[in-house]
């Protein structure tokens, strides 16, 4: 997985995850109930082995429309089985058969009718249930590690997934920035990668410097559960306590025009990190994106875990939207996807 810096310190285990799609299990938290009217049919679905995308494209198909009447709101792993919503815009409200829908690859659970379609972000988070296999390293320390990780969060890392299947992702934006084109779906995803690239680096420097959860002066700080951020604060004791019980976490910056708007010893570190990144910030900027912040932290509800067999250990947490799951298997150790090289 990344070698970007850990929180917690050294590595405690090493092991295998995805074994099989039934080893990564993710089920949505919707984040509003259907209304029972309206021209739009929410459909919650168990996918197994197929990426949100594609389950999108079929349900357009089974719908006899566009794709763009399809809304989902977060896009989920394809090697999983996942359980999350779909919007399908009927304006006539009549459904094709249900049934014609069910294979292997995808299960209608639960329908219903709404009156809008459905928005990106519109879920309260997300369930995981993981199973790592191979795990080697010693059990009292993975358990004392996981407890951190319950009581303190997480480093809010953007995962692997936004920088591509090679991890290309960045160097693409860089050739869109340099006058490639490329289609519009596609600038969206190389705008997010170079802003992530830079996020994470502000995020990597912040752990070198041991403050990444506790904040610094000058700080930009989100309340919990919100995208509500206040600052920049000069450091105080109130702050510090707050921090300490994840009512606040520092942020970093989401990069765009405008003026960076943390101050003090926090500037200093992030435009330090962000030095090598001017290619990327001069063609977020000429793209129109506007500054942004986003948590260094993210916290980690209903931690559990135990070991079914010698060698096997399974987790179950809820994260919020934006946040991935492959994060907290980072900071247990080398984690590897199961047939890929490590």
């Amino acid at each position: 997985m990344s070698a970007l810096p850990g929180g917690f310190g050294a590595p405690v285990l090493s092991a295998l995850y995805r074994a099989t799609p039934e080893d990564f299990v993710v089920n949505e938290i919707p984040g509003f109930e259907a209304t029972g009217q309206g021209e739009h049919l929410l459909l919650t679905v168990e996918k197994r082995g197929a990426n949100t995308a594609h389950i999108a494209k079929r349900l357009a198909r089974w719908a006899g429309i566009p794709e763009m009447g399809v809304g989902y709101a977060g896009l989920k792993d394809r090697h999983a089985v996942t359980r999350q919503r779909f919007s399908v815009h009927l304006p006539k409200r009549v459904a094709p058969d249900l049934a014609a829908l069910q294979d292997e690859e995808l299960r209608v659970l639960d329908s219903a009718w709404h009156n809008r379609k459905l928005p990106r972000g519109a879920l309260k988070g997300n369930r995981f249930e993981l199973v790592l296999r191979e795990v080697a390293g010693d059990a009292d320390a993975i358990g004392r590690r996981l407890a951190a990780i319950a009581a303190g969060g997480l480093p809010n890392y953007f995962g692997v997934q936004r920088f591509g299947r090679e991890g290309d992702n960045v160097e693409a934006a860089r050739r869109m920035f340099a006058g490639q084109r490329v289609h519009r779906d596609q600038r969206s995803i190389y705008l997010s990668a170079a802003r992530s690239e830079m996020f994470n680096a502000v995020l990597a420097a912040r752990i070198a410097a041991g403050d990444w959860a506790t904040g610094r002066e000058g700080e930009v700080w989100m309340l919990d559960g919100t995208q509500s951020v206040f600052g920049p604060e000069p450091a105080t004791e109130e702050l510090a306590a707050r921090a300490a019980r994840m009512d606040i976490h520092p942020t970093g910056p989401l990069w765009g025009t405008g003026e960076l708007r943390c101050t003090s010893a926090t500037r200093e570190l992030e435009l330090a990190a962000l030095e090598p990144f001017a290619d990327l910030r001069a063609g977020l900027e000429a793209a129109g994106l506007k500054q942004e912040r986003r948590a260094l932290r993210v916290r980690v509800q209903d931690l559990a875990w135990h070991w079914p067999s010698d060698g096997v250990l399974a987790l179950a947490f809820t994260l919020p939207p934006g946040a991935y799951a492959t994060g907290l298997l980072a900071e247990l150790g080398e984690v590897r996807e199961a047939g890929r090289a490590g």
